[in-house]
């Protein structure tokens, strides 16, 4: 698996509501290797502070060599790299970890949470350009509110998915949980693929197995360095032990975590 270090410049940068930021990058040996579900490790600034750097699930590439990252404003690190202007560059290292293994034979559904969203859409995009028999399966996108969802739905139907939708007020499509869109969909579908916050994909992960349907999963956590070295990014796994998201993942089979630890 090659991995790369690139200075890289900014091309574009987009505010997306107040606190979402989404950041295109020249990273053309980068773009050129990542896999849908890896991610990058970008440094915040030209100092020590903040010392490490962030990882961000690779949300978008070009064949001109852009690749995007889409996150929401937390800290100093991200608040930092919201003010990243066009012709600026950042430091990055990717693509890192192991992504989707994806199921052509479909049919499939994705299902993104909040941020979780940013990598389904460069899975959504590959998945049609595999060819795959099934290539328009049902997208599921929950957030907040709407604006969150607007921007993000629509380019997933611009890929030619037909897009449901959940927000937490209402404000667009189903009020409640995304989850609870799946229900409807399970007797039609073969594999789910799901990103999003720990208890939305354990809920997600409980109804696949209950269905007999595949799921495969996008683990988020903290990450010190993403090589693999400082150990932290642990999570139980259900044959024992403990797994690394950033080396064994961040995409596992549902099967493999240890849900109730």
């Amino acid at each position: 698996m090659s991995e790369f270090q690139e200075k890289s410049p900014v091309l574009t940068r987009e505010q997306l509501t107040a606190d979402v930021v989404r950041l295109t990058l020249h990273c053309p040996r980068i773009a050129a290797a990542a896999k849908p579900g890896q991610f990058v490790m970008v440094r915040a600034g030209e100092t020590l502070d903040p010392l490490l750097r962030r990882p961000f699930s690779i949300h978008k590439v070009t064949a001109e060599g852009g690749l995007a990252v889409l996150f929401k404003v937390i800290g100093k690190g991200t608040r930092l790299l919201a003010t990243a202007a066009p012709g600026s560059s950042l430091d990055v290292i990717g693509p890192l970890g192991r992504g989707f293994y994806p199921d052509k034979t479909g049919p499939h559904c994705l299902i993104g949470g909040g941020m979780g969203i940013a990598p389904l859409y460069f899975l959504a995009h590959q998945l049609l350009a595999a060819g795959s028999s099934h290539a328009n399966p049902p997208v599921l996108l929950g957030a907040q509110t709407q604006a969150e969802l607007m921007l993000l739905a629509q380019e997933f139907t611009e890929l030619g998915y037909p897009v449901l939708t959940a927000t937490d007020d209402g404000s667009l499509g189903h009020q409640g949980f995304v989850t609870d869109l799946l229900d409807a969909l399970l007797t039609e579908v073969r594999q789910v693929y799901v990103c999003g916050p720990l208890p939305m994909m354990r809920t997600v992960a409980a109804k696949c197995r209950g269905a007999g349907v595949a799921c495969q999963v996008s683990l988020e956590t903290h990450m010190a360095c993403g090589l693999g070295a400082c150990l932290g990014c642990t999570f139980p796994a259900s044959s024992g032990g403990y797994r690394h998201v950033c080396k064994d993942g961040p995409v596992f089979s549902a099967e493999e975590v240890a849900w109730s630890r």
